[in-house]
């Protein structure tokens, strides 16, 4: 199996697709196309509450603003899971979550650069070098990646990192202060507040930002269009709006400081 993540959009995943059905017999799974344009903290954070869901596959993703600059093509191999793509840090998050589910301290790790001496093209390295990879990793298995003659070994602490950003929660458990991580295509707001900050205060208040909300378990707990906290599937507090958008009604964007407190 081979999964497909990218910010492409239309048209450009095929192509990608293309090439590897020609070098490889693989089943193909679409992950998402749609990842926020050039935005590696983003598409680390969606893959890596995605990719640990799969079985052992290849995953090829490309997120790559910096295509054509001298920035590596890495392959990055955890257990029987392979990881393909740019060195940019995008890789770094769903590899440690996947690392972290295996929870064998034994399993394989191991990394390395992709030679690409002339590519077709300077800015669309999805298709010309990071599929026929992804092919050839899945050809010859995680396993046997040192067989492939254009995969030369690299340091596993030499790969960029890309580290999502904690919170911090005062001693006493009251008070947190964090940022939002992603806006969802509901509008959820995504931060990286534990959720056990607010589990306690379901069905009370809590304080965001200076104001008041309600803690529900589920968006229904409020009236249709109400703001709420509530703890969202990736296990984060969320700002959100039943039937409605958080994003909007609490003016917040990725990025976005938000401080916290319940009583």
């Amino acid at each position: 199996m081979i999964t497909l993540a990218s910010d492409f959009g239309l048209a450009y995943p095929a192509a990608m697709k293309g090439v590897v059905l020609s070098r490889a017999d693989a089943r193909l799974v679409d992950v998402a196309h749609d990842l926020p344009r050039q935005d590696v903290r983003a598409a680390a954070f969606w893959l890596r509450e995605t990719l640990p869901y799969f079985p052992p596959a290849v995953h090829l993703v490309v997120v790559d603003p910096g295509v054509g600059t001298d920035r590596r093509a890495v392959v990055l191999r955890v257990g029987d899971h392979v990881f393909v793509g740019p060195d940019n840090g995008v890789l770094r998050p769903p590899s440690r979550r996947v690392a972290a589910e295996l929870d064998d301290a034994d399993a394989p790790a191991e990394a390395y650069e992709i030679d690409v001496p002339n590519p077709d093209s300077t800015t669309f390295h999805g298709r010309d070098v990071f599929a026929p990879a992804a092919a050839d990793a899945h050809v010859v298995g995680a396993s046997a990646l040192g067989s492939v003659d254009r995969f030369e070994p690299i340091a596993l602490d030499s790969l960029a990192e890309c580290r999502l950003p904690e919170a911090t929660v005062s001693a006493d458990g009251r008070e947190a202060t964090g940022e939002i991580l992603v806006v969802d295509d509901f509008g959820n707001c995504i931060t990286n507040v534990p959720g056990e900050f607010v589990r306690d205060a379901a069905g009370d208040r809590a304080t965001l930002n200076g104001e008041s909300v309600p803690v529900g378990r589920t968006f229904e707990a409020v009236s249709r269009g109400e703001r709420l906290l509530t703890v969202g599937s990736h296990g984060n507090v969320e700002c959100d709006v039943n039937h409605g958008r958080g994003d909007e009604a609490f003016g917040l964007a990725p990025g976005d400081r938000v401080e916290l407190r319940v009583d």
